[in-house]
């Protein structure tokens, strides 16, 4: 098997939902807002339905809408074995078009990292606005850059985590090594699946928003 395909099965809905297991706080907060400005409700970059289905448990009307198709069938999967019935939309976040408005609008879990420069963000956000109610929110959750991981050294590996394989390889451990382009603004980061002696490696990039940085962008952009 190539390395491409090696590296696919573990970026796939099920391993990408055992490395994330852990992370539910965010959940209860959502719930909230929701139940603050209503529904209906738009997830953008839903991915396995994380944040997606439990929304959905608790009632509300919520759309799921990601790039990556195996990521939706897998949240549709899931959506089914629960007797849910979820409209999941495979579409870009930069330019969609779902013909109608909603109260509330979410962009979970650092996904706006992958947001790479001004004209992605942009036309993200006039997606977004189109999208949005009059007296909607949209509400977006990243985390702050940490200039101790930005400056780490690049061939150094750093532990991520560790979870059991789902088809019963083992325990896979994650390492991580990272280099930080301050010009573009993007951390290029590779993660390293080890298991059973062997080792896959998956790239990927993260736009870091600086503080007011994104306060700025959605001014820009209309939102208040």
């Amino acid at each position: 098997m190539a390395d491409k395909e090696l590296s696919e099965i573990y970026w796939d809905g099920r391993h990408y939902d055992l490395i994330n297991a852990d992370v539910d706080k965010d959940i209860e907060f959502y719930k909230r807002l929701g139940r603050k400005y209503g529904s209906p409700v738009l997830e953008l970059a839903c991915g396995t339905g994380r944040v997606t289905i439990p929304l959905a448990e608790a009632g509300f009307d919520i759309v799921g809408l990601d790039i990556s198709e195996p990521m939706l069938d897998f949240a549709r999967k899931k959506a089914k074995a629960r007797n849910l019935k979820i409209e999941f939309v495979n579409a870009d976040c930069r330019n969609f078009n779902l013909s109608r408005k909603f109260k509330t609008i979410i962009f979970p879990f650092n996904a706006i990292a992958h947001l790479y420069d001004r004209k992605d963000i942009d036309a993200c956000f006039s997606c977004v606005r189109k999208h949005l109610h009059e007296d909607g929110i949209f509400s977006i959750d990243i985390f702050n850059p940490s200039l101790k991981i930005l400056m780490r050294e690049p061939q150094k590996r750093f532990f991520v985590g560790e979870y059991d394989d789902p088809d019963n390889f083992g325990k896979v451990a994650i390492t991580e090594t990272n280099f930080y382009d301050d010009a573009t603004q993007i951390n290029h980061v590779k993660w390293y699946f080890s298991v059973r002696g062997k080792e896959v490696v998956r790239g990927f990039k993260m736009r870091m928003f600086f503080p007011k940085e994104l306060d700025e962008l959605l001014f820009y952009n209309g939102f208040k």
